[in-house]
């Protein structure tokens, strides 16, 4: 009689934490998709929509708004270029990271995309600042518990940007008169999530 109150017991504590499991709001609430499945238009997902570039670990990491950006078929695999100047905070990061993630969201959240393009992650707590929510990925990179499409990238390649590559001479001379060319990262897309709504 002892064992099957015990044995009722641990039946009823684990249903508990199952149905706990179910109703938390983070489970859940992105579905895995693959790179070919995005619907979205992309030149206008990144140029349009805004996108967060995130690199580092839950303990440490920084990310930045990003409208400049590609996504494609490079090599036989689906990639992402992204592009980062060497003073932004979250260059050290994406130096230092074999993985990033770009975060997309909802128009809802623009102020929040505003912020993260103008405060440096050396000066402020931007999560503590916007209110995002990180959640880390099995492979424990980054996103954000907002974001309608996550895109985790595996870096696969990496060139700075050179002057004398230019043929529009124009280019350098309005977006580089400091001369602080980007960095350009190719990123093997390894996942793709998406908003389940």
């Amino acid at each position: 009689m002892r064992n099957l109150f015990y044995l009722a017991l641990v039946l009823l504590f684990t249903n508990c934490f199952e149905t706990q499991k179910r109703d938390n709001p983070m489970e859940n609430r992105h579905l895995e998709i693959a790179p070919q499945e995005i619907s979205d238009n992309v030149i206008k997902l990144i140029g349009n929509d805004w996108m967060l570039i995130t690199a580092g670990t839950k303990d440490s990491f920084n990310m930045m708004t990003a409208s400049w950006g590609m996504v494609g078929h490079l090599w036989n695999q689906p990639v992402v270029f992204v592009f980062v100047r060497p003073q932004r905070y979250t260059y050290e990061f994406m130096e230092k990271s074999d993985y990033f993630t770009l975060t997309f969201f909802d128009e809802q959240y623009r102020d929040i995309l505003n912020y993260c393009g103008t405060k440096s992650g050396r000066d402020v707590n931007k999560v503590a600042e916007t209110g995002l929510i990180p959640i880390e990925t099995q492979l424990g990179n980054i996103y954000f518990e907002q974001a309608r499409l996550v895109i985790e990238c595996e870096k696969i390649y990496f060139d700075d940007i050179k002057e004398d590559g230019f043929i529009n001479k124009l280019i350098p001379q309005d977006f580089y008169p400091e001369k602080d060319f980007h960095r350009v990262y190719v990123g093997k897309i390894i996942k793709v999530l998406t908003s389940d709504k």
